[in-house]
């Protein structure tokens, strides 16, 4: 039998994905469903563009609930111990500067069922994130990215 992935989030993140399950479950379950019996007495089916859409959104609820009830039950909540601030880990925010023109970038590396650049939340699996996992505060990293290395200079971690 094979192993289920691991989601890594913080304790906000899983609390986030309970409401959106409770939402999906009790709010658009429901609407889709209703959705279907209004469509289904439109008259013939085979022909019916309401009763297709009804089903396509249907179809992703179903997948969405399946796919957040995952991801719940194979939660690894990111807990940091406070005992050394001065290195990135998950769950910390990290602030860095692009060298050499000292762009000022800042972000909190957290789980991919969680991460939102723009919110400013990164997923590990990020080559940012990657990079500088583990490193500490002063350190200079290189950071992959599609137009090439982008060096960068550790300032905080909190």
């Amino acid at each position: 039998m094979a192993t289920e992935k691991s989601y890594y989030m913080t304790e906000e993140g899983k609390e986030k994905l309970q409401r959106e399950l409770e939402h999906l479950k009790t709010v658009r379950r429901p609407e889709v469903v209703e959705r279907i019996k209004i469509a289904r007495d439109f008259g013939d089916l085979s022909e019916n563009s309401e009763y297709d859409a009804a089903k396509d959104d249907q179809a992703f609820v179903e997948s969405r609930i399946t796919q957040v009830e995952t991801m719940i039950r194979n939660a690894v909540i990111i807990e940091n111990d406070d005992s050394d601030q001065s290195t990135v880990q998950m769950g910390r925010t990290v602030t860095f500067i692009e060298l050499p023109d000292g762009d000022e970038e800042e972000y909190t590396i957290v789980g991919s069922a969680e991460a939102d650049p723009f919110e400013g939340k990164i997923s590990n699996d990020s080559p940012i994130a990657k990079s500088l996992l583990g490193r500490e505060v002063g350190q200079e990293v290189n950071v992959p990215t599609p137009g090439g290395d982008m060096r960068v200079r550790i300032t905080e971690v909190k």
